[in-house]
């Protein structure tokens, strides 16, 4: 039983620091080859196991401006008051125009960003089963120190406040059957979720 093709279609996935974007976007990626997912740039120093070009473009604060400046960036933003990530227009749009789905994994601002400029595409929010959850996800992996933890977390609780600026919501509770649910946008057509 072949299941029917990806439509052409922009999809949005955002949500709070530590929720799982990333491991949800992999789930795709490794499982669905057919969705195209956006990699972003970023001036922040890479994470151990993260490989230049899979999980990020990283940058130095000079390409960053040159890309600022070059209007090469569909959406960019200065995250957690430290690192600038940001997604690169131009394979955004070219993978759009060639009839391929494609997937943003960003952050809150940014998504506020590409509503403005691509309001057909559709905006899912990844949300966390509890910010108890979230906060032991954020410990979990190990990746910052208490300071940055903190600095996270406060913005965590300002990106959940955000839930209702989206046109559906995922519940991270499970990864795979986030990456489904995820997917399944993709193949449903619908382009927004009416309350």
């Amino acid at each position: 039983m072949s299941e029917a093709p990806a439509r052409s279609r922009l999809i949005v996935l955002a949500g709070p620091t530590a929720v799982g974007k990333g491991t949800v976007a992999a789930c795709v990626r490794d499982q669905h080859p057919d969705i195209w997912i956006s990699v972003s740039v970023t001036t922040r120093p890479a994470r151990p196991g993260e490989i230049d070009g899979v999980h990020y473009h990283f940058i130095s604060d000079e390409e960053f401006d040159r890309l600022v400046a070059e209007d090469g960036l569909l959406e960019w933003a200065v995250v957690h008051s430290a690192a600038r990530y940001g997604t690169p227009r131009a394979p955004v749009e070219e993978h759009l125009a060639a009839g391929r789905p494609a997937l943003l994994e960003i952050d809150l601002q940014g998504a506020r960003q590409v509503r403005k400029t691509m309001p057909e595409a559709l905006m899912c929010f990844l949300a966390p089963p509890s910010f108890e959850e979230l906060e032991r996800r954020l410990v979990g992996r190990g990746t910052e120190g208490p300071e940055e933890r903190e600095r996270r977390l406060r913005t965590a609780r300002t990106e959940l406040a955000a839930e209702a600026e989206f046109d559906v919501t995922i519940v991270n509770t499970d990864v795979q059957t986030a990456c489904d649910e995820l997917v399944d946008l993709f193949r449903s057509g619908t382009s927004r979720v009416s309350s």
